[in-house]
């Protein structure tokens, strides 16, 4: 690694806990956050810090960093075509595989499955909404199915009903913790 991409990848490195703290937080074991990072395009330098800095983020991923170290190894000319389009083609690649791994995991009920399967056959920009809020929607429709399966069991506890009843008119969060977890408290 040449000096200079050593120290903007040190640069980067100490930056990440800032960009970490300014990003949403995503609930453990849902699909990773798509990256979003406005294209620099100032001078050399700036393209190059932008660059690392994507390198540093733990949400970045795979063909995000695969592209954004050739940028860097590049030309000046490589690191804006990165930042200008090769950016939003590598997240979308990512988002991609993101969603593929979705569909592939047994787990995933039908409402996630049909959703990623439409937003995996459409554009950039619907497989980046489906990760951000459409992947929540859907989860939270195969929750409410769970949850209905639940009280449709023959002799559960009224405690039971009581907690699944608040569940399905609460928020997706609530559904979810109440699959996860509440069930077994009660």
């Amino acid at each position: 690694m040449n000096p200079t991409r050593a120290a903007l990848v040190l640069t980067a490195t100490a930056l990440a806990p800032v960009l970490l703290l300014s990003t949403p937080s995503f609930a453990a074991g849902t699909a990773a956050a798509p990256v979003t990072v406005a294209a620099v395009v100032g001078s050399d330098a700036d393209n190059a810090v932008a660059i690392a800095k994507l390198l540093a983020d733990p949400a970045s991923g795979k063909a995000v960093k695969r592209e954004a170290n050739k940028a860097l190894d590049g030309t000046p000319a490589d690191r804006v075509a990165f930042l200008t389009t090769g950016l939003a083609l590598a997240q979308d690649e990512d988002n991609a595989f993101a969603i593929v791994k979705l569909l592939a995991d047994p787990a995933s009920g039908k409402a996630v499955k049909r959703e990623a399967n439409k937003a995996l056959s459409g554009t950039a920009a619907d497989r980046t909404a489906f990760l951000k809020t459409g992947l929540r929607l859907a989860q939270a429709e195969d929750d409410r199915v769970s949850v209905v399966r639940i009280l449709a069991r023959p002799g559960i506890s009224d405690a039971l009903r009581v907690a699944a009843e608040k569940a399905l008119n609460g928020t997706p969060e609530e559904l979810r913790y109440f699959l996860t977890v509440g069930q077994y408290q009660v």
